[in-house]
């Protein structure tokens, strides 16, 4: 059983601005992201910037064999959602973009306005496979790209630029503690005896203090010497693929020439113990990923073939 996540960067139909310009780079963008999926072959795979829903559905048509697929109803400013496509009917059993109550609102910008919401919405559905249900929920943080007032993606001044990467930060923040408590929700203290995976773009590395709140009570990491010891964190704590993805294919984007691994897979402990294999890219490609390098500006790629990002993908033992 495969699992993934993929950014499919700006999944519009032709007339969007943000999407392809024609129907020629539509139909090219569709088949560069159909044939990286059919050579997946995922049991489940999570993706973000789906633009238009019925532009996914174009997608699946041109895959082998039946799919199934699910949106969440809580797209950001520029119509971009989360989602997954499934070999088996996904059953929804959250679509949210609530922050915990117990956050204050977040300030987003000079002016002082505020996000009492995230700004994507996070879908969890459940799935039957060969090992019993899996419950997965997938979502895409705020990315670390900086826009500033006017529609502006250069800063004024240096302070301009440190104050919006603190509202950034913000923001991704109180994300990742929604879904957290979404995670808290899905493993319901039981992770010892629950496939969960919580997967997609969180929009920063492996040490980010943003993705490390994801994974709950530190210890037992992937690689350390109490991986294969029980305690107590084993209940609630997820597990990030990174450490089993070879060294040179661990990253996912490639910013400004720097390489990065932004999107993940977070397991709970029966699913993290069944992971035989994890990469980014194709399964069994000699290569590392072959990515575009984007800067600062997003208007540089509107319907470029492909996507700017590697998918992510881990292998479990039924």
């Amino acid at each position: 059983m495969l699992l993934g996540t993929w950014n499919l960067e700006n999944l519009y139909r032709p007339g969007s601005p943000y999407g392809p310009k024609d129907k020629s780079a539509y139909e090219a963008k569709l088949a560069a992201l159909a044939s990286v999926i059919a050579a997946l072959d995922p049991a489940l795979l999570g993706v973000q910037e789906v633009g238009d829903p019925d532009a996914l559905r174009d997608l699946t048509d041109l895959l082998d064999g039946d799919w199934h697929t699910a949106l969440s109803s809580h797209p950001d400013g520029r119509g971009i959602r989360v989602g997954f496509l499934a070999r088996a009917e996904p059953a929804v059993v959250a679509d949210t973009a609530a922050l915990p109550a117990q956050l204050d609102p977040v300030q987003t910008d000079d002016s002082g306005a505020t996000a009492t919401a995230a700004g994507r919405g996070f879908l969890a559905v459940t799935v039957p496979t060969p090992a019993g249900p899996l419950t997965a929920a997938v979502a895409h943080l705020k990315s670390k790209l900086l826009g500033y007032p006017g529609g502006r993606f250069a800063p004024r001044d240096e302070g301009e630029r440190a104050r919006y990467g603190a509202y950034a930060l913000f923001r991704r923040a109180a994300e990742a503690t929604a879904l957290r408590a979404l995670a808290d929700e899905l493993l319901d203290g039981r992770g010892e005896t629950r496939d969960v995976v919580v997967l997609g773009d969180l929009n920063d590395e492996v040490q980010a203090a943003t993705t490390q709140i994801l994974l709950g009570p530190p210890g037992s990491e992937i690689g350390t010497a109490g991986y294969d010891r029980a305690d107590r964190g084993d209940a609630v704590r997820l597990w990030d693929t990174a450490p089993r993805i070879p060294a040179e294919q661990r990253y996912s984007r490639v910013d400004s020439g720097r390489r990065e691994l932004i999107d993940h897979l977070l397991l709970s402990h029966r699913l993290v113990h069944r992971l035989t294999a994890a990469g980014t890219g194709l399964p069994g490609a000699a290569a590392p990923p072959d990515l575009p390098s984007v800067g600062a500006d997003p208007a540089v790629r509107p319907g470029a073939p492909g996507s700017d990002h590697a998918p992510v993908w881990a292998r479990f033992e039924d």
